[in-house]
C-alpha cells in the first residue's frame, strides 16, 4: 500500500504541471453525469414514479452507482487503457520487476479530473439522503457504504476482465463498454423495472443487484424477515473480483510477448 501511495502522489504531481487543464477538465466531469441526472428528474417529473419507486429513491441509487464508478475509473484507468501497454510492448517491463501486475498497471495510470464527477454524485447522493423517506439508523448508513465500495470492485473487476482479453487479442474490444458504461446506466435504476432476464443477469453474473437494489430494500425498510442478509448482500457483490484476478493471472501466465 506505500507503493500504491507513492504511485498515486507521483501522478497526482504530474497532472497539476498542467492546473488549468486539470481544473477544466475536472469542471467537464462535473457536468456529464448532470445531464443524465437532468434526464432522470424530468423523467420523473411527468410520470411521478417508476413502478412504485420515488424519484428521491432512484436519486440514492444514481448517486451511489456513478460515485462507484467515478472512483473506479480513477483508481482503475490503468486497466481501462491497457491495451497500450501490450501494443507497445511496455507490459514486458512490468513482468521483471519484483511486484505483481496488478499493483503495477493500477499504478500507471489515475484519471484524478474523475474528481468533478466524484463530487456531482456525492451532492446528488446527499440530497437523495436527506430527502428519502427512511429512518437512517448507523447500520443503514454502514449498509450505504458498503454499497459504494461493492460498485467500486465490480467496477474494478468489469475493467481487469476487460484488459485480461488483450492478451489474446493484443488491441481492447470497444464491446467492453456495454458491461462499464452500459452497466452504469442500467444499474441507475432498481433493477426490478427490467425484464426478468436482465435483472437476473445484472444480479447473479454482474451482480450490480447486490449493489442497488437488494440492500436498498433494506435502507427503504421493505425486507421481510432479517434484514442482515440484505445488508451484507454489497459484500457479496465485492466477491466478483476474485474471479476476474484469477482470470487475469490466468492471462498474464499465457502472455507471448507482441515483439514490438
Amino acid at each position: 500500500m506505500r507503493l500504491f501511495g507513492k504511485y498515486l502522489l507521483i501522478l497526482f504531481k504530474s497532472q497539476m504541471q498542467y492546473r488549468t487543464s486539470f481544473w477544466l477538465l475536472s469542471f467537464g466531469q462535473f457536468f456529464i453525469p448532470f445531464s443524465v441526472f437532468a434526464g432522470l428528474y424530468f423523467l420523473f417529473e411527468r410520470f411521478g414514479q417508476i413502478q412504485g419507486w420515488t424519484f428521491f429513491e432512484v436519486a440514492l441509487v444514481f448517486g451511489v452507482i456513478h460515485m462507484a464508478f467515478a472512483i473506479a475509473e480513477c483508481l482503475a484507468r490503468g486497466f481501462d487503457m491497457f491495451s497500450a501497454l501490450i501494443v507497445n510492448g511496455d507490459f514486458d517491463r512490468l513482468l521483471v520487476r519484483p511486484r505483481s501486475t496488478v499493483l503495477q498497471v493500477l499504478g500507471s495510470k489515475f484519471e484524478f479530473t474523475r474528481f468533478g464527477r466524484l463530487l456531482q454524485s456525492l451532492v446528488v447522493l446527499v440530497w437523495a439522503i436527506s430527502r428519502v423517506e427512511t429512518d437512517w439508523t448507523l447500520m443503514k448508513a454502514v449498509t450505504l457504504l458498503f454499497m459504494i465500495v461493492s460498485g467500486v470492485m465490480i467496477f474494478t473487476g468489469i475493467f481487469i476482465l476487460i484488459a485480461t482479453m488483450c492478451f489474446w487479442t493484443v488491441q481492447g474490444l470497444e464491446v467492453g463498454n456495454i458491461f462499464t458504461d452500459g452497466g452504469r446506466e442500467m444499474a441507475q435504476y432498481p433493477l426490478n423495472i427490467y425484464h426478468k432476464w436482465v435483472s437476473r443477469f445484472f444480479t447473479y453474473v454482474i451482480p450490480f443487484g447486490l449493489v442497488n437494489y437488494v440492500p436498498l430494500q433494506y435502507i427503504l425498510g421493505r425486507t421481510e424477515g432479517s434484514g442482515i442478509p440484505y445488508m451484507l448482500a454489497p459484500l457479496a457483490g465485492c466477491l466478483f473480483i476474485v474471479p476476474c484476478l484469477m482470470l487475469w493471472s490466468f492471462g498474464v501466465r499465457r502472455y507471448r510477448s507482441t515483439g514490438s
